[in-house]
């Protein structure tokens, strides 16, 4: 995820991740205005983290979250949200 300060003081931003926030999964370069028809599959974020992150490394290659304010998560930073000390695994 990207570290750049998201308010005028220079906090993360991190903090208050909502891992029930509304998401989808889909393939890079599925974009565009009817990118949410494409989705493989819509669900939270913390059961779409938790999906990708437990695919083998081929199954998981190309594959993106959406989440608010059209950010894409690339694999790497799902997995980096996966091993968050915060992360519920547990669910």
């Amino acid at each position: 995820m990207s570290h750049a300060p998201t308010t005028f003081r220079g906090e993360n931003g991190d903090e208050g991740l909502d891992w029930q926030q509304t998401s989808a999964l889909h393939h890079a370069g599925d974009d565009g205005v009817l990118s949410d028809m494409t989705a493989t599959r819509h669900g939270k974020l913390v059961d779409l983290v938790r999906y990708v992150a437990l695919l083998s490394d081929d199954k998981r290659k190309g594959l993106e979250i959406s989440i608010a304010g059209d950010h894409r998560l690339k694999v790497h930073e799902i997995l980096a949200l996966y091993a968050r000390p915060d992360f519920p695994h547990a669910a």
